[in-house]
């Protein structure tokens, strides 16, 4: 039976994305003057962080389709080997153009590991127990974050490579999923035979869409938010972005007690608290209220994505969760890739950052309604396997 260390290997494993989004932030600066005399380095260089996210988005549905056929354990042990593989390269590779090439296949690995663990943890775990260990998803990740962030500055001190070394972390990682986890009993020629139902599904895709976007506004944007009201300290911004970390995961916590009701109002309640955070976060004239509004955010944030996963995939079968889960994830990391783009262009087209943040707010707002009513509509029970 599946247990702790099966739920605690693909939890870790869950954060390795995280680590290809914020590990490097602090270097970046660094690894830009390292090759400035190459054409295009100012561009080059922050693809070098984005880049991973952006491959997810693209690649996971590809990765949700190629678990049907070899498997969920094989692909994400591959995964996570490759992940270490091509993560460390950077640590010997002379040139920016080759770098940005390896950033590139570390986000097709991710696409890979975030897709299998999130499967398998539907796979192993049922009721509330995959409701809990979903919430505690976010949990791993949004905490990993702030110290994937911190250990990047801490060895960024010792040169701009050194980062690099932590994507060794997955190869431990591996030798432990190769030792706890297992393939479930379905047989894969099983799983062919079933179809998606894409209708059931393209809903929460097209939800989790604007989910990633809402999610990420918090993360890229607070900085500049308190820059804006006059906190210029480095230190007061990090201890205030690590406060909406804390009520991001408390938001997932939350997600338990809360699950029983349904997405019907775990979706709506997500987005209406993040929409009404970032309203707040885009008025707000002092400090205190930008605090705030981030830990309303990160309340509704920490609830969102648990609530999203579970009404993407908890209705679906075995045979049609790796393809779901694929095109969740990558519905996901798509949002959070365009986010920056879609704030940029909303502060040039009505009136800077404030006016940004508020309609994204108001946008989120407005889901967390259709969200209400759509769940009314979509509650047709899937076509069981046993009856396809």
């Amino acid at each position: 039976m599946p247990g702790r260390a099966q739920a605690l290997v693909l939890l870790f494993a869950s954060c390795l994305p995280v680590l290809g989004s914020v590990l490097l932030a602090p270097v970046l600066p660094d690894i830009q003057r390292a090759f400035d005399s190459t054409a295009g380095a100012a561009a080059l260089a922050p693809i070098v962080l984005t880049a991973p996210a952006l491959m997810i988005g693209l690649t996971a549905p590809i990765a949700g389709r190629v678990v049907d056929r070899i498997g969920r354990k094989r692909l994400l042990l591959v995964g996570l080997v490759t992940y270490g593989v091509f993560g460390t390269a950077p640590l010997w590779l002379p040139s920016l153009e080759l770098i940005v090439a390896s950033r590139v296949l570390v986000g097709v690995t991710e696409a890979a590991i975030m897709t299998c663990s999130t499967t398998l943890l539907a796979d192993y775990f049922h009721g509330r127990q995959r409701q809990r260990y979903f919430g505690l998803q976010t949990v791993y990740t949004t905490v990993a974050a702030t110290l994937f962030f911190a250990l990047g500055g801490l060895l960024g001190g010792q040169g701009w490579r050194t980062p690099f070394w932590l994507y060794a972390a997955s190869l431990p990682l591996a030798l432990m999923a190769a030792r706890y986890l297992w393939e479930p009993a379905d047989r894969q020629e099983r799983a062919k035979k079933v179809s998606l139902e894409w209708r059931l599904l393209a809903i929460p895709v097209g939800v989790t869409l604007v989910g990633g976007l809402v999610f990420y506004t918090l993360i890229v944007e607070l900085p500049f938010v308190l820059s804006a009201v006059g906190v210029d300290s480095s230190a007061t911004i990090g201890m205030i972005s690590a406060l909406a970390s804390l009520a991001t995961a408390a938001g997932a916590f939350l997600f338990t007690p809360l699950a029983d009701k349904g997405p019907g109002v775990t979706v709506t309640l997500a987005f209406l608290l993040s929409g009404i955070g970032l309203i707040v976060l885009g008025v707000a004239p002092s400090a205190s209220l930008v605090v705030a509004g981030a830990v309303v955010t990160g309340v509704g944030n920490g609830l969102l994505l648990p609530a999203l996963v579970t009404w993407a995939l908890g209705r679906l079968t075995f045979a049609q969760r790796p393809r779901a889960s694929g095109m969740w994830t990558a519905a996901l990391f798509i949002g959070q890739f365009v986010c920056p783009l879609v704030v940029l262009v909303l502060s040039g087209a009505i009136n800077g950052l404030s006016s940004a943040l508020a309609v994204i707010g108001a946008l989120s707002i407005s889901l967390a309604l259709v969200t209400r009513l759509v769940r009314s509509i979509d509650a047709r029970p899937v076509v069981s396997e046993e009856r396809s």
